[in-house]
């Protein structure tokens, strides 16, 4: 699976707080978390995030565990997530739902071209390529049938 987007960099420990704030989760809406994706952050990301790819620091998608956050990422367009590492409940909860995170510390410059490839396990930017963490055999299938409800329809 490969895929192509511009970077948005990100920080260092961006919660799921920070994601999607508790406020939004009374509704299962997906069009008002897309609207409010990473409004604590910075107001006007979430209408620039569709065809990008979020590169960020360590612990990405720590604190609680909502699965909107994953979720409103996806939604707004979001192509993949990059990082060094991953808050370990959003890591399978974004997986579940077809987003692909990718475990990699790359340097970002916001808007230039990132490009990746899940299953020979490398990411292109600004003239250099760097190792991922492989994804499983099993997680790529997964990430390639949009998720994993659509791959148990289809696997059994």
């Amino acid at each position: 699976m490969q895929g192509r987007g511009r970077a948005v960099c990100m920080g260092t420990d961006i919660d799921t707080d920070v994601v999607i704030a508790g406020r939004y989760l009374r509704t299962k809406d997906h069009s008002i978390w897309v609207a409010h994706v990473f409004e604590d952050l910075d107001p006007s990301l979430a209408s620039r995030l569709n065809g990008t790819v979020i590169v960020a620091g360590k612990n990405f998608g720590c604190g609680s565990s909502r699965e909107q956050a994953a979720i409103a990422i996806r939604e707004a367009g979001v192509i993949a997530v990059i990082a060094p590492s991953f808050g370990r409940i959003f890591f399978r909860n974004a997986i579940n739902i077809g987003l692909p995170l990718i475990e990699c510390d790359i340097t970002c410059s916001e808007g230039i071209p990132v490009t990746f490839d899940l299953t020979s396990g490398w990411v292109e930017t600004g003239g250099m390529k760097y190792p991922s963490r492989p994804l499983s055999v099993r997680m790529q299938e997964i990430l390639a049938a949009g998720g994993l409800v659509n791959y148990w329809r289809t696997h059994g």
